[in-house]
């Protein structure tokens, strides 16, 4: 197996394709065992503890997702140094990388455990379900480091072109974590705290798995004591370019934290229809941002080399797949809406709720493509400046269409996912007017490697 791909040469939608495919399967398998969580929790514990996971995951996902985006600062200047051929800087980043989101990983692994409590009261936790979703999120938040971890080492292999090894270790964390969480939950009783430990041992499962795997096999992590030392540059440098993007997501996270108060004002029934429907969705974003992820990659590679074009080529290739498949997935979702949310109750309320509001989502997904396909190209060509800017506007957009929706007469609680649909359309249609707008065409031409 090879263990980095140069893809500034060859056809540009078959390496974006090759490289999105095995990340994809990645990215579902991890879905599949969150979504464990949401079905063993559902049909074990019933509709309540069901509503106590749902609502920590906004909060928890604030936490995770400032991560996230310090590792996809990363990897762009992974991938570029790599396109380059600057092999000594891309160690170089790899090491002061790995300084930096361990150092963030702890700290925010302690803060956000401590603060659980107060942000649950924050954001109007039916009382029935605080207890159980304060434990939950407290658990979870504790993980925090092992997400860090996980998605520095992706990042690194990804930037690099190599997406096929982290899905071997995702497919042993997810059957792990299915394991543990019939062993925790159903076995020992141990609730919807057990369902939490299950999902963070997964975790970092997968991600000292990974990061052994790649010390010992990818020729980029030899690293000499010179490009182990912590760099200040470096290590700026990672900061610098991840920050945007983590602040982009942080924005983000905001906005869905507001989106769940409001869900919390309908009571439980309504919280539970929201979770089922948000662990679809999760499931449904994975195929985009598998892409988002690929074209990221391909661009910093081909920008560092100095071949634009190609860049273009691959995006528009992606884009046109991108609406393919959610021309799909809105045939799928008019017909079995029910079905699919009847895999995580038996509440027949729930069941309609969600149904109805899937159908509702399932048409504005074609905006959802659009922002994950640009979002790569742009993050990838180093305008990470614009994720700033679009994180702004999808706080604006959820907060915004919220206040807008819910005193609409007649809305009622659909106004929770007429929201996101909103916001997904104006976010969409403001990373495409960035694309054509040819700053990131700018910023790859002034790249320092």
């Amino acid at each position: 197996m090879r263990y980095t791909t140069d893809m500034t040469t060859g056809s540009e939608f078959g390496h974006i394709i090759r490289f999105a495919l095995p990340m994809l399967a990645g990215n579902l398998f991890q879905q599949f065992y969150n979504i464990a969580d949401s079905v063993i929790v559902g049909r074990f514990l019933g509709a309540d503890a069901l509503a106590s996971v749902g609502a920590t995951g906004s909060i928890t996902y604030f936490f995770y997702t400032l991560c996230i985006g310090l590792a996809t600062g990363t990897g762009i200047l992974i991938s570029q140094s790599f396109g380059a051929g600057s092999h000594e800087n891309v160690k170089k980043y790899i090491s002061n990388s790995a300084y930096v989101l361990g150092i963030f990983g702890i700290v925010i692994s302690i803060l956000s455990a401590l603060a659980a409590p107060y942000l649950l009261k924050m954001l109007n936790t039916p009382p029935e379900i605080f207890e159980a979703a304060t434990g939950y999120m407290r658990i979870s938040c504790i993980g925090t480091i092992a997400v860090a971890a996980y998605n520095w080492i992706n990042s690194v292999m990804r930037s690099l072109g190599d997406s096929k090894t982290p899905l071997i270790f995702l497919v042993v964390a997810s059957v792990l974590n299915i394991g543990l969480d019939l062993l925790f939950v159903v076995v020992y009783e141990m609730g919807v705290n057990g369902a939490a430990w299950a999902t963070i041992i997964a975790q970092a499962v997968s991600a000292i798995g990974s990061i052994i795997f790649a010390f010992a096999k990818n020729p980029m992590f030899r690293l000499t004591k010179e490009h182990a030392r912590l760099d200040s540059r470096y290590a700026g440098k990672c900061v610098s370019t991840g920050v945007p993007i983590a602040l982009q997501n942080a924005m983000v996270s905001v906005s869905m934290i507001y989106l769940q108060s409001v869900a919390n004002t309908f009571g439980k029934t309504v919280v539970a229809a929201y979770t089922a429907t948000m662990r679809v969705e999760q499931l449904i974003h994975q195929p985009f941002s598998s892409i988002n992820a690929a074209i990221s990659a391909f661009t910093g590679q081909n920008v560092g080399a100095g071949k634009k074009e190609r860049v273009v080529t691959g995006y528009k290739a992606s884009m046109k797949a991108g609406t393919i498949f959610a021309l799909a997935l809105l045939v799928v979702f008019l017909l079995f809406s029910g079905q699919i949310v009847g895999l995580f109750v038996d509440e027949a309320e729930v069941i309609e709720i969600g149904a109805a509001a899937l159908k509702i989502s399932a048409c504005f997904y074609v905006f959802l493509g659009m922002i994950h396909v640009t979002r790569g190209l742009l993050n990838g060509a180093g305008d990470v400046k614009y994720a700033l800017i679009n994180g702004i506007a999808e706080v604006a957009g959820r907060i915004g269409f919220a206040i807008l929706l819910v005193n609409i007469p007649g809305t009622g609680y659909f106004a929770v996912w007429g929201t996101t649909c909103l916001t997904w359309l104006l976010t969409g249609i403001m990373s495409y007017a960035r694309y054509k707008g040819g700053s990131w065409e700018r910023k790859a031409d002034n790249i320092q490697i």
